[in-house]
C-alpha cells in the first residue's frame, strides 16, 4: 500500500464526522460512522480514516526522522491503549507497513472496534488539550 500521509478527501470527511461525534460524547455515532466507512470502502477505508485521526493527533509540523514511543507503563496498558500508542507512533514515523500490521492484528484479535473508539477518544483529548493551551 502507499503512504497515506496525504489522505483522501473522503477519509478526511469521514474522520471529521467521527471527531464531531466523539467531541459530542456520542460513542454510538463514532461506531456508526466507522461502520458506514467499512460498508462503503471496506477495511482499507477504515484504515485510511484511522490514519487521518492519527494525523490529527500528531499534527503537521513533525520533522522527518525516527520517533520513539514514550509511554511509561505501556506494557501494562489495555490492548486498545497499547494499540493507539503504537499506531500513532507508526504514523509519526511514516511507517505505513507497521500501521497496517497493527490494524490487521487488531482486526484478527477482534479488538479493532474498541481500538478505533479509543483512537477517536484520544484524538478528541488531544484537540481539547491544544485548545486549552
Amino acid at each position: 500500500m502507499t503512504d497515506r500521509r496525504d489522505g483522501s478527501d473522503e477519509a478526511f470527511t469521514d474522520a471529521a464526522e467521527i471527531l464531531r461525534s466523539a467531541l459530542a460524547g456520542d460513542s454510538d455515532g463514532v461506531a456508526g460512522a466507522f461502520d458506514a466507512v467499512v460498508d462503503r470502502s471496506g477495511v482499507t477505508g477504515a484504515y485510511d480514516v484511522a490514519w487521518c485521526l492519527a494525523a490529527t493527533m500528531v499534527g503537521d509540523d513533525v520533522p522527518a526522522g525516527g520517533w520513539a514511543l514514550d509511554f511509561p507503563g505501556i506494557d501494562e496498558a489495555g490492548y486498545d491503549a497499547r494499540w493507539v500508542a503504537r499506531f500513532i507512533s507508526a504514523y509519526a514515523n511514516s511507517d505505513d507497513s507497521t500501521g497496517e500490521a497493527l490494524f490487521g492484528a487488531a482486526l484478527a484479535d477482534g479488538q479493532l472496534p474498541e481500538c478505533l473508539l479509543t483512537l477517536a477518544g484520544s484524538a478528541v483529548a488531544t484537540l481539547r488539550r491544544r485548545r486549552a493551551a
